[in-house]
């Protein structure tokens, strides 16, 4: 089938399947259709001065962040991602979706596509400047038509240096919300305790019992809407209050675990900044023995990428807080460059498996073959495997048969709100 169709290197949809979905989407009357196509421009220049390895595995993660950006802004909604060709990706969403959120939406995926990669063959890395043309489908419009008006719009942007975005209409894009004003908006929801945790259930292999749950943070805007923990970050990041945010996370997911039957756990994610602290442990630790959570029940997400500017010291925070009890897994592994020396110095009891790392499983024998060489590595080294992105029956079987000792994604559960949690694990307590 055409809508199987998948481009190679980054495990997205590719072209034709793109285009079929649009046209599914476009046929039906009543609920609009928004797209935007993101080209990353001269992109040889990158093969040219890093070589193609580091070409290719660019692409590779401008893709990943496409998924995650989909996956926290669109966790309820019909929405795809895919590779068009060459350094062009499509983001499209059948909802309705004000122009300032879609203008918003745009701003926010660029400036994620923006922050740096690690070069493939060398310690350098590197920065790709996207640009972004927007559109809302026009009635009785089909697919090909409305991506040749996004490449004539992303065409008019090519003598505009520093313009990142552009509608198809050539209308002045919405002024919206002034960063300064953003980053206001968060700090007063920070403090009336308007920024929600919601938990996404983690299963056991190979019996599907819930085990915990990893707590994500979203912001309800009252003008742009639904905002997941990437973008939100950013926003912290540049107000400087990436830890005021992390902080108030964990003391909300805490406060509401505590309440969770004693065999279930939480996971946390750690940010840059939690760990460019020295202090970060102590800290850490006052926190979790203030909300009285067993420390033994909690385990702390970690991505490379938190980890790339001090790796010595980042070594030494986070054996303080495993000696506690706290469990440590490197999340997101196989999304980017890995760093062997993390296995190799940090107290980790898993690896958590990105979902580009599952996302061919049952149909490419090298995608198969390359999850079996992970999870026989993570064997050697006694670390468990959780896999992230599971959103079929097929590749649960796969993972559970592979070796995996857990997993999360869509296909038993999406993220949920604390209420909903706990009654899915009530219902767990009482069927055991």
């Amino acid at each position: 089938m055409v809508a199987m169709e998948r481009d190679e290197l980054t495990g997205l949809p590719g072209r034709a399947a793109s285009l079929e979905r649009l046209d599914q989407w476009l046929a039906r009357e009543g609920v609009p259709v928004h797209a935007m196509v993101l080209s990353l421009g001269r992109f040889e220049t990158v093969n040219l001065a890093f070589g193609e390895a580091t070409g290719d595995g660019a692409l590779a993660e401008v893709a990943r962040r496409l998924m995650h950006f989909g996956e926290d802004e669109f966790e309820l909604s019909d929405w795809i991602a895919a590779r068009l060709g060459g350094g062009k990706f499509l983001l499209a969403l059948r909802e309705g979706c004000t122009r300032e959120r879609w203008q918003w939406l745009a701003e926010a995926l660029a400036d994620a596509v923006a922050l740096p990669i690690a070069a493939v063959e060398s310690d350098a890395s590197l920065r790709l400047w996207p640009r972004i043309a927007l559109i809302r489908a026009a009635p009785g419009e089909d697919s090909r038509a409305l991506l040749d008006r996004l490449a004539e719009a992303l065409g008019r942007m090519k003598g505009q240096p520093g313009r990142r975005t552009e509608w198809i209409d050539r209308q002045k894009a919405p002024d919206g919300i002034s960063g300064a004003q953003l980053e206001a908006d968060l700090m007063g929801a920070m403090a009336r305790g308007e920024i929600e945790v919601r938990f996404q259930p983690q299963y056991a292999l190979p019996d599907d019992r819930l085990t915990g749950a990893e707590a994500l943070a979203r912001w309800q805007h009252p003008v742009l809407g639904l905002i997941g923990a990437g973008p939100l970050f950013a926003i912290a990041q540049r107000a400087d209050q990436t830890s005021a945010l992390s902080r108030h996370v964990a003391e909300r997911a805490l406060d509401i675990a505590r309440e969770w039957p004693a065999d279930l756990r939480l996971s946390l994610n750690i940010t840059p900044n939690d760990l460019a602290s020295p202090n970060f442990a102590n800290d850490f630790l006052a926190l979790l023995g203030q909300s009285g959570f067993d420390p033994h029940r909690l385990t702390l997400e970690i991505t490379e990428q938190v980890l790339l500017a001090d790796l010595d010291m980042a070594a030494e925070v986070l054996a303080k807080i495993q000696s506690a009890g706290i469990a440590l897994s490197l999340d997101d592994f196989g999304a980017g460059f890995c760093n062997f020396r993390y296995l190799k110095l940090l107290p980790l009891s898993a690896l958590k498996l990105d979902r580009t790392m599952v996302e061919g499983i049952a149909e490419n024998p090298r995608d198969l073959a390359v999850l079996r060489a992970i999870v026989a590595m993570a064997r050697a080294l006694d670390l468990a495997v959780v896999a992230e992105g599971i959103d079929t029956e097929e590749k649960r079987r796969i993972v559970a048969g592979e070796g995996c000792s857990s997993y999360q994604g869509f296909l038993r559960a999406r993220p949920m709100k604390p209420d909903a949690f706990a009654k899915l694990a009530m219902a767990g307590a009482a069927a055991a």
